[in-house]
C-alpha cells in the first residue's frame, strides 16, 4: 500500500494569511502545508481519498491523480470539505456518482450544506453517491474499520484501511486517546496522526498525545500531520523517535 499526503496543515495552513510563518523557517519548503487530505493506494492501482480540503483541486493536480474509487469523510469541519467541489471533474466519464462514505452524523451534516453534490441539481447529475460506514467492511479491495474519537464537543471518523497484507491508518482531529482507537491502529504499519502543536489544546492533540498513540498502537512508522505555524519541520524532525516522521505536502509512503 502506498500512503500520499496531500496536505499536512492546520485549518488556517502554513503560511497563515498575512505571510505568517510564525516559527516555521520559509526557507524550507516542507514548511508550506495546504489543508489536510490523504490518498491510500492498492497495488492494484485502486485508490481512497480521504477528507475534501479547500485545497484539493491543486493536491490532486501537483500529485498527478486524477480518478479515485472512494471518498471518506472524517468529520465536516470546513478544512476538511470545503474542497468538494473538486470531485466534480472525477465524476465525468462516470455511470454512477463516486461511492462516499462517512458516520451517520458527518452524513446528515454533508448533506444538509451540500445536497447538490449528492442529490444533483439543475440537470447536473449527483457527484457522490453517499452512504453510512454503518455496514462497510469492504470497498474498492481495501478492508476498512472505523471508530469515532474525541473532538472536543463532536467527534471525528478514525479510520484502518487494508490492502496487499498491509495497513494505514488515519487519526486527524482527535483530543483524546480511547480504547476503541488503540484496537484499531494496534501494530499498524503507518499511522497518520494529528499533532497540533506542542501545548495542549482543547480539540486536537499535541505531540505527547500523538506519541504516546504511536506507542500505544505499536505503529510501524507514524506520520504527524495537521501541524500548525509553530511546528517547524526541521525542528520538530530532532525531537521525535526515528520511527516517527514530521509530515508534509506530497510525502509519499509505502508500507
Amino acid at each position: 500500500m502506498k500512503l500520499i499526503v496531500l496536505g499536512c496543515g492546520t485549518s488556517t495552513g502554513v503560511p497563515r494569511i498575512g505571510n505568517d510563518w510564525g516559527e516555521c523557517d520559509p526557507a524550507e519548503p516542507k514548511n508550506r502545508r495546504s489543508r489536510v487530505s490523504i490518498i491510500v493506494e492498492s497495488n492494484e492501482g485502486s485508490r481512497l481519498l480521504v477528507d475534501t480540503s479547500p485545497d484539493l483541486r491543486s493536491q490532486l493536480l501537483a500529485n498527478n491523480i486524477d480518478k479515485v474509487d472512494g471518498v471518506f469523510w472524517t468529520h465536516d469541519h470546513a478544512d476538511h470539505c470545503h474542497g468538494i467541489d473538486d470531485l466534480r471533474p472525477m465524476r465525468f466519464g462516470r455511470t454512477a456518482g463516486i461511492p462516499g462514505f462517512a458516520s451517520n452524523e458527518t452524513c446528515h451534516r454533508l448533506r444538509n450544506r451540500f445536497g447538490y453534490v449528492f442529490a444533483g441539481q439543475y440537470g447536473y447529475p449527483t457527484i457522490v453517491e453517499l452512504k453510512s460506514l454503518d455496514t462497510l467492511r469492504i470497498h474498492a479491495g481495501f478492508g476498512v474499520e472505523s471508530v469515532e474519537m474525541p473532538h472536543g464537543p463532536i467527534t471525528t471518523t478514525a479510520y484502518r484501511f487494508e490492502a496487499d497484507g498491509k495497513s494505514i491508518g488515519y487519526a486527524t482531529d482527535f483530543s483524546e486517546i480511547t480504547d476503541d482507537m488503540v484496537d484499531l491502529f494496534y501494530e499498524i504499519d503507518i499511522l497518520v496522526t494529528d499533532c497540533l502543536r506542542r501545548e495542549p489544546h482543547p480539540t486536537h492533540a499535541s505531540l505527547a498525545e500523538a506519541l504516546e498513540l504511536a506507542e500505544r498502537t505499536r505503529a510501524g512508522t507514524t506520520v504527524l500531520s495537521h501541524l500548525d505555524k509553530s511546528m517547524d519541520y526541521a525542528t520538530l524532525s530532532s525531537e521525535i523517535p526515528d520511527n516517527v516522521l514530521v509530515g508534509y505536502d506530497g510525502m509519499e509512503l509505502v508500507a
